[in-house]
């Protein structure tokens, strides 16, 4: 609705990872630093690491925008907890191998024969492996052992291992991949964005969109977007399309703080936990010793004994439970009146033997 309003020619701020929508911000700089060396070099592990939402997925596909694909095959392997046997199933498939019905030295064997293959042809292998803090030790063994396959000096793969920050802490902590930490290059943490960076990164974004100056961002709406996303790439997208779509509602040419404080509010209201009723009967550890009338009475704890102090919203829910409860016990009575009749009619037209009186 929002892209009709401001006469844009898509969606500039959609949660999917697209590498049109790469911006150059200080730690992707670094990081694209860090992959352009690692791949460079050719062989061991590259580590990209960062929160949820900060941009891994984005990054790694504008790098594959910019290699010669001629001379390099990429598998993309989004893990889940998956055992060391089933990673080399989607290692395999990824690559193009059927990996049905193989045991495992099958499946190595076809994977080698395949990395040297292309080898032969010029070309070398990439694994892409996203979620890595998933991974059990034995699948990241695994992928080392993978990494041991090599024609003379020169390695015949290379793997990006893209996860959150926990991925860098169990690396650094198991004792179990003392060898995979030998073998990595080149590494780097995503560090959410500066507020000096987010103009550019909300301009960038829509101006790929056709944006042309409408709506027009406030200096104190800025701050108010990075208030609430902390300059995490997903959040912000998120709080962006929500503030087009309200300014768009209320048909606003320019975003101040107001609105995206507006906008931040029924966000948190949204996500806020709901209110529990609990509910208390005096001088009893029992529900189930209240009486259903009673039941239907909730008494909701609050410091000092203040129960008076519902709002409107939940009196509201309170009373629409009561009418539902209400209503599901007269459908309920009336189900078991039919029952009933059913019953003794079925009483009348048969014997006292259970036979049927017309058999």
């Amino acid at each position: 609705m929002y892209t009709e309003f401001y006469n844009l020619n898509g969606r500039p701020f959609q949660l999917t990872p697209d590498p049109r929508f790469y911006v150059d911000t200080q730690t992707h700089r670094k990081a694209m630093a860090y992959l352009t060396y690692g791949l460079g070099q050719g062989e061991g592990f590259i580590i990209i690491t960062g929160d949820v939402g900060a941009g891994k997925t984005t990054l790694v596909g504008r790098l594959l925008q910019t290699i010669d694909r001629s001379k390099l095959v990429v598998a993309n392997i989004v893990t889940s907890l998956v055992d060391a046997d089933n990673l080399l199933k989607m290692i395999a498939t990824g690559l193009g191998i059927n990996a049905e019905n193989l045991d495992v030295a099958t499946l190595l064997t076809r994977i080698e024969n395949f990395l040297r293959v292309q080898h032969q042809q010029g070309r070398r292998v990439l694994l892409i492996v996203d979620e890595a803090q998933n991974l059990p030790i034995g699948s990241l063994e695994q992928l080392r052992m993978l990494s041991n396959f090599s024609a003379g000096a020169q390695p015949l793969s290379q793997t990006i291992l893209l996860g959150q920050p926990e991925f860098r802490e169990k690396l650094a902590s198991s004792s179990e991949l003392e060898q995979l930490r030998q073998r990595v290059i080149a590494s780097h943490h995503l560090e959410p964005m500066r507020r000096d960076e987010i103009p550019a990164y909300v301009e960038n974004r829509l101006a790929l969109c056709g944006w042309a100056g409408d709506p027009a961002f406030t200096e104190d709406a800025y701050d108010a977007l990075f208030d609430y996303s902390g300059g995490v790439p997903r959040k912000l997208n998120n709080l962006c399309a929500r503030v087009l779509l309200f300014g768009a509602l209320e048909e606003k040419h320019e975003i101040d703080e107001s609105i995206v404080r507006e906008v931040t509010d029924d966000l948190q209201r949204d996500n806020a936990p709901r209110d529990r009723e609990k509910i208390i009967q005096p001088n009893s550890g029992s529900l189930a010793a209240v009486p259903p009338a009673q039941q239907m009475q909730p008494v909701v704890a609050m410091g000092g004994g203040a129960a008076g102090a519902l709002d409107d919203r939940l009196l509201a829910r309170i009373d629409r439970l009561e009418h539902y409860a209400s209503e599901n016990d007269r459908n309920l009575r009336q189900v078991l009146r039919i029952l009933s009749d059913l019953v003794e009619q079925n009483e009348v037209e048969r014997g006292p033997y259970g036979v049927s009186r017309s058999a």
